[in-house]
């Protein structure tokens, strides 16, 4: 077990507030609560979370990106919530660890592509509170059916099931992540007369539409946790391409096709609210979509009239600050902006907090912040500070930090680097000691209190 953080830290933490936190839009109708929604019904919601994959907050058009098309990502921006600020680990497996467990990598992850089965899981609490639960789309956690029930997954069709031993293997694998995908149901893959000439997301998309459907008989809400194959590499085309029916997997490829990959990705969750709505759902189901990083070194994207570099892999904002949407009808008023920091471990609390049900918390410390009251008061700052510890694989350099939505903080292994993130994004100032404002020395030595606190 580890230690928790001392009352006097807790309290300074609560003192911290940086920056603005405002809304840039505000509130005028507010919506019922979730306290008021309990007593209108019983039923608990039903949530999809949507993870994309490798794509960072330049990319969807809503955001400010002018480089692809995403009419419905947009459309569900305008009809929930867009956090301005959400941010995760520079590469996928350690986001996806904190994501699924509420925790910071460094109480609970084990090494690339692996998850602790032991650990709780989002899955595990929603599953506890009666949900039923699925999983579709690229796992890489390891462990096959055995780790997806373990971690709270009635039902699943994954990718990587299993975390190749190398990352040659793995990129071999990946080969097949998109077009006759290597697809495990059932404590096996599928055989090739299944997955020959499908598309894994269109495969995806449709065991999460039978899913739902098989919740009405037992009556059930419904957890859904759909981590997109889309966008990651290989660059491929998708079925709506000409070149998709004669494209051999392992062809050499380039970036060409990722914008169609984007559009494609779009089309996949346009087709997921669609199907909410049809099944006239939509009004007691919550959709979540974000990201597990940022886009891929090598993607360059117009972002609100600059170019912008892919940082996938690296620390610095356009490796971490993702995209991130949340729909909720009666509960969020539609095209709501809200700027409050968001952090991976912070889902895990909230979908507690949305279902009616309590974090089991069993002796363990758990890192998010349930931010379901900004659904109802965006204004009301929850987070004032984010952390990342990232350390991907054993061999990684460890690298910390702590950060407002302004100034960024490194360890004293990365030199203390302290930078103001706002004006220099790609982080290549450094603002030496000397020149420190004093609003700059107080903001500099409580993020250094936060990094202090967060260890074994």
């Amino acid at each position: 077990m580890y230690p928790s953080v001392s009352t006097k830290t807790m309290f300074c933490c609560l003192l911290f507030y940086i920056g603005s936190t405002s809304c840039n839009k505000q509130i005028e109708k507010q919506p019922v609560s979730s306290q008021q929604s309990a007593s209108l019904t019983n039923e608990k919601p039903n949530i999809i979370l949507i993870m994309a994959d490798d794509i960072g907050y330049e990319v969807p058009t809503y955001s400010g990106g002018q480089s692809y098309t995403t009419p419905n990502i947009d459309a569900l921006a305008q009809s929930g919530m867009q956090f301005t600020h959400c941010l995760t680990a520079p590469l996928c497996s350690p986001s996806r660890v904190m994501l699924l467990t509420g925790k910071y990598n460094f109480r609970n992850y084990i090494g690339w592509g692996l998850i602790d089965t032991s650990q709780h899981t989002i899955a595990n609490l929603l599953q506890d509170a009666g949900y039923a639960t699925c999983v579709a789309g690229k796992w890489q956690l390891d462990g096959g059916g055995a780790a997806a029930h373990k971690t709270g997954f009635d039902s699943y069709l994954l990718f990587l099931p299993f975390t190749p031993a190398t990352v040659a293997e793995e990129n071999a694998e990946n080969n097949y992540r998109y077009k006759n995908p290597h697809l495990y149901q059932n404590n096996a893959f599928l055989p090739d007369s299944v997955t020959n000439g499908k598309y894994a997301d269109d495969m995806f998309t449709d065991f999460i539409k039978s899913f739902i459907d098989s919740t009405s008989a037992v009556n059930k809400p419904f957890f859904v946790y759909y981590p997109m194959s889309l966008c990651h590499l290989p660059f491929s085309p998708t079925p709506d391409d000409p070149e998709y029916a004669t494209w051999v997997n392992g062809t050499k490829t380039n970036n060409t096709y990722f914008p169609s990959m984007v559009k494609y990705m779009d089309k996949k969750v346009g087709e997921l609210v669609s199907f909410v709505q049809a099944k006239g759902i939509a009004e007691n189901t919550v959709i979540i979509f974000i990201s597990d990083n940022g886009t891929p070194k090598g993607i360059t994207s117009l972002f609100r009239g600059k170019l912008v570099d892919g940082g996938k892999g690296t620390p610095i904002e356009y490796g971490i600050h993702v995209p991130f949407i949340i729909k909720w009808p009666d509960h969020i008023n539609p095209g709501t902006v809200n700027e409050n920091l968001i952090n991976l471990p912070d889902f895990m609390p909230t979908l507690a907090s949305i279902a009616g049900t309590q974090m089991p918390f069993n002796g363990q410390i758990y890192d998010g912040v349930d931010f379901n009251s900004s659904f109802y008061n965006s204004t009301n700052a929850l987070r004032t500070w984010s952390f990342c510890h990232s350390q991907p694989y054993a061999n990684s350099k460890l690298i910390r930090w702590a950060q407002t939505n302004t100034y960024k903080l490194y360890d004293s292994i990365n030199k203390s680097k302290f930078v103001n993130i706002a004006v220099d994004t790609l982080e290549v100032i450094p603002i030496l000691t000397k020149n420190l404002t004093t609003e700059q020395k107080q903001i500099k030595q409580q993020l250094q209190s936060v990094l202090n606190t967060m260890h074994n």
